[in-house]
């Protein structure tokens, strides 16, 4: 499902303090939690529930596994795959490219009922359920001119909600642009995953990021976007960035 592991540098840009933290791997998947306590067994316990879901389907459907644009919907589909192949749609993307956020909101949304706050990070798509604001690390690459110095804070009431990145520039992620990093901030992760991708692949110079961020508006549930590339960044909505 995934290409081949890279060290998960971000997650020191993931402050938790309050909570405890973990790490729970399987397989490809590999993913930083925190939560009231350590759930790291009912966690391991969804992972490998999604996955067997998600592998199945693939075996059985590999256009869904290959395919750079949305694939016709299934009713009969598993919920997690249903919801790749809904924002995928809404993206104008294939439904792989919401795999990691649709996988966190999936993990966050079913640990709630074991801890009444719960950050999902996986592969830098996080699922945010908290009850004092969080700071997220910007990370766009140790060369970036704004390495180590912005990150976003996420209000309360703002959750639940998906930040989800993607890059082109950092990371094992298919992009066909430019961007250092593209962050989108959305109730939902797996269609904030969903778009970062899409608008990823837009984004080719620093001329770009005021088109781009235009297209993100028009796309539903979306909330704050940040566009960084090279030494330009350009900001939108919700995203309220602070300096660390």
């Amino acid at each position: 499902m995934y290409s081949q592991y890279q060290p998960r540098i971000y997650r020191n840009n993931t402050v938790s303090d309050d909570l405890v933290s973990f790490r729970v791997a399987f397989e490809e998947t590999d993913v930083f939690i925190c939560t009231d306590s350590n759930l790291s067994r009912e966690a391991g316990d969804i992972i490998r529930r999604l996955r067997s879901d998600i592998k199945k389907y693939i075996r059985d459907n590999p256009k869904f596994y290959k395919s750079l644009k949305p694939v016709s919907e299934d009713s009969k589909a598993p919920d997690i795959v249903r919801t790749m192949i809904g924002v995928s749609k809404m993206c104008s993307v294939g439904p792989m490219a919401a795999v990691a956020g649709a996988m966190a909101e999936a993990i966050g949304r079913q640990l709630l009922q074991h801890s009444s706050q719960v950050i999902v990070e996986n592969g830098g798509d996080i699922f945010i359920s908290s009850k004092i604001k969080r700071t997220i690390g910007i990370y766009a690459g140790e060369a970036s001119a704004f390495r180590d110095k912005l990150a976003i804070q996420v209000a309360p009431e703002d959750t639940p909600c998906g930040v989800c990145t993607s890059s082109a520039t950092v990371g094992h992620s298919l992009s066909f642009g430019k961007a250092d990093a593209v962050v989108v901030l959305s109730p939902s992760a797996s269609i904030a995953d969903a778009c970062a991708t899409a608008l990823c692949n837009k984004v080719k110079t620093e001329s770009d990021i005021d088109r781009v961020i235009e297209h993100g508006k028009s796309i539903k549930d979306i909330t704050g976007i940040l566009i960084i590339i090279k030494n330009k960044l350009g900001v939108w909505g919700n995203m309220k960035l602070i300096d660390i």
